[in-house]
């Protein structure tokens, strides 16, 4: 990045000999499970690419190399399959590419050659793996105020004549991009039957490298332009849809859920992103978020910044939440304590499920205690969206899920 931009953010600045200090020492994981989220869609294959991403990084410049250099790896193998006619395996490593190319886009807060080359092979890369993907899966582009919102559609199999599927619109967070919602192999939602369909919306993957900035409230505006194209598609069922959303996609989901109102049959989020100007995750947290969003927010100067987050508050929108809700958390989550959103679900007026993990920070899984011995996240989260499609009525409740695994609920408001 240019000199510039790395100033932009104070404790960025100022703590840069730090951050890469923390890098040697603890890993390129310090402020995310970033090898082990890039990895879930992509499966077991990739665990031993993936360890040695994160051995070859030793300060924070290291990190679009090493997962460049490692897709660029794939792609060579990906074309040398389909040379060879092997299309089944030239489609897995053109996915996993896709994925890498997308993860080398993350470390660079600015656009800039670089950004624009790995983004164009992620959409090259994930182009082949569509084109010879075993669903029917394409490439959307929504007309956006002078902009498009990319996405991709991934239905379970070829539909029956007149069969409509239901469908569940992902959303995912600031560090990752729309191809890292949906998994090549045992998908959550394609498995029981689900269309998905992710997307970048405003600031989110490809969609600030576009100059699609986001604002306090276009992921509004972007939810009703997603859906009313949605319904307009004959192999998907308008009134089987849900809403699901990632980390700052469980802020996202919910301005999706406040703008889609009963048009949805609920919304699922987890690893929760609900405090009002979000000053844990940018004063606090990592100087990384705060970098990340002053670049998806199209920001240079770091005081005008503040005042425009100051404005982000979900607060004004939960009387417009129509549909059920189920958030899945961490106890001890690091970018926005869980008393903001115990809150916030209090105040919805609509059922709602609140599911709280002993011990877990804001990404869910990895510790021996309350996520490896209870119900997986996702699981639990993809199981309540079939519920909610089928019309049975959501619970009402807050769960804890503690060190054993075990599940404690009670009604809100006992």
């Amino acid at each position: 990045m240019r000199a510039t931009t790395e100033r932009r953010v104070r404790r960025w600045h100022e703590q840069r000999w730090l951050l890469d200090a923390v890098v040697q020492s603890v890993g390129m994981e310090w402020d995310q499970p970033r090898l082990a989220y890039t990895l879930l869609p992509c499966g077991p294959e990739a665990v031993g690419e993936m360890r040695a991403i994160g051995a070859r990084v030793r300060k924070f410049a290291d990190m679009h190399r090493a997962f460049a250099a490692a897709a660029r790896r794939r792609q060579v193998r990906a074309e040398a399959y389909a040379q060879a006619g092997r299309m089944v395996s030239a489609r897995e490593n053109w996915f996993v590419a896709a994925l890498l190319y997308s993860a080398a886009r993350w470390p660079i807060f600015e656009t800039n050659p670089s950004v624009l080359d790995y983004n164009a092979r992620m959409i090259a890369c994930y182009g082949h793996y569509m084109a010879h993907a075993p669903r029917p899966t394409r490439r959307v582009e929504i007309p956006f105020g002078g902009h498009v919102l990319p996405g991709v559609l991934h239905l379970p199999r070829e539909p029956a004549p007149g069969e409509r599927f239901p469908c569940a619109i992902a959303i995912d967070g600031m560090d990752a991009s729309k191809e890292i919602m949906v998994a090549m192999h045992g998908d959550k939602f394609l498995e029981r039957g689900f269309a998905v369909f992710a997307y970048d919306g405003p600031g989110q993957g490809e969609c600030p490298i576009n100059g699609l900035f986001v604002t306090q409230s276009n992921h509004l505006d972007a939810a009703l332009a997603v859906h009313g194209w949605l319904a307009g598609q004959s192999e998907l069922d308008p009134a089987r849809m849900v809403v699901t959303g990632v980390s700052f996609g469980s802020y996202f989901g919910l301005q999706a859920a406040a703008a889609l109102g009963s048009r949805i049959a609920g919304s699922a989020l987890a690893f929760v992103c609900h405090e009002g100007g979000l000053d844990t995750l940018m004063n606090a947290a990592a100087p990384s978020f705060k970098m990340r969003f002053m670049y998806m927010s199209g920001f240079e100067d770091e005081a005008a910044f503040d005042r425009f987050i100051a404005g982000f508050t979900l607060d004004p929108l939960l009387d417009r939440v129509a549909a059920p809700v189920l958030v899945l958390a961490g106890a001890e989550d690091e970018l926005s304590p869980l008393e903001f959103t115990d809150l916030l679900m209090q105040r919805l007026s609509v059922r709602r499920r609140l599911v709280v993990y002993e011990g877990e920070r804001h990404a869910i899984g990895g510790n021996d205690g309350s996520s490896a011995l209870g119900e997986n996240w996702l699981t639990l989260l993809a199981d309540w969206c079939v519920d909610r499609v089928n019309g049975r009525e959501a619970p009402d409740e807050r769960v804890f899920i503690d060190s054993l695994g075990r599940e404690h609920a009670r009604p809100f408001g006992a």
